[in-house]
């Protein structure tokens, strides 16, 4: 079999060291991580993989093997703190991304980037609701027009409320599982940010990987959706959780809805497999047998 060389950047992430993991069981793989480790970990690294410490802009310095596929993960992905990162959310989606372009232009491999469901959100207010959402929304159409310009290969994936193994679970960027798992624990309420109605297609890490792979080896083009059919409001999921829930005022950027696109993907033989509502009752299970 022939050998591959997968780049990914953004791979001591959630999403990314999930997406290395699978890739790397495959010895006729060679996977490489590059991170910058703002938010990824040093404790996501797995076994069998290469990772390189450093940031998407300076990319073409440190990566210095042409890659047969590059998915591009590494970028600033927070809708309400990016108000305030502005100059962080601008190196690393703006200045990174087009350097990892350039990479796939010189090296003429194939990008699968992830780009962000809230280019959807709210009829498709939302590529415009925070400097997060724009950057994003913009970058899909960067990507697209240096396929055009270039000629090089691209797909464009979305994710819906990632949740899993590994997630961030304290500070600003916790995601909203893992943030309230963490609240459970520690026997605190689960802060629900105003209205509460907001309507997320929570959608597990593991199916999220298999889509990825199937776009990697067969998708090219624009929305290739990775969401669960299943949507609930936040104010749902933090009754599944049980126990007390706060109220907090309305944030800004925190959109109401977004429509999800999975036709190209389940065109691929995708289909969601996980429920969140299966998980969060194993994670109830779990808490309550740690109690005893």
């Amino acid at each position: 079999m022939n050998k591959k060389n997968i780049l990914i950047t953004g791979g001591a992430g959630f999403i990314g060291s999930h997406l290395c993991e699978q890739l790397s069981t495959d010895s006729s793989n060679r996977v490489i991580s590059l991170d910058n480790y703002s938010i990824g970990s040093e404790d996501n690294h797995v076994l069998n993989v290469e990772y390189v410490h450093g940031d998407t802009k300076d990319i073409n310095t440190l990566i210095s093997f042409s890659p047969d596929i590059v998915y591009h993960l590494g970028e600033y992905s927070r809708v309400e703190q990016s108000f305030n990162d502005l100059k962080t959310v601008w190196e690393y989606n703006k200045n990174g991304t087009f350097e990892v372009l350039q990479f796939c232009r010189k090296h003429a491999c194939k990008i699968v980037y992830a780009g962000s469901s809230t280019k959807f959100g709210d009829g498709g207010l939302g590529r415009s609701q925070s400097p997060y959402g724009w950057t994003k929304a913009t970058n899909t159409e960067l990507v697209e027009n240096f396929g055009h310009w270039f000629g090089v290969p691209y797909a464009i994936v979305y994710f819906y409320n990632a949740y899993g193994p590994r997630e961030i679970k304290t500070g600003k960027y916790a995601t909203l599982i893992g943030l309230f798992t963490e609240k459970m624990r520690l026997g605190e309420a689960l802060t629900v940010v105003s209205p509460g109605e907001q309507k997320r297609n929570f959608t597990h890490v593991n199916d999220i990987i298999r889509a990825l792979i199937m776009v990697g080896e067969q998708g090219y083009g624009d929305e290739f959706g990775i969401g669960s059919p299943e949507s609930f409001s936040v104010l749902e999921i933090a009754k599944l959780f049980g126990g007390k829930i706060e109220m907090v005022p309305e944030r800004r950027g925190n959109r109401m809805r977004a429509d999800v696109l999975t036709d190209k993907t389940q065109a691929l033989g995708w289909n969601a497999e996980h429920l969140v509502t299966e998980y969060i009752e194993e994670l109830r299970k779990l808490s309550w047998s740690n109690e005893k």
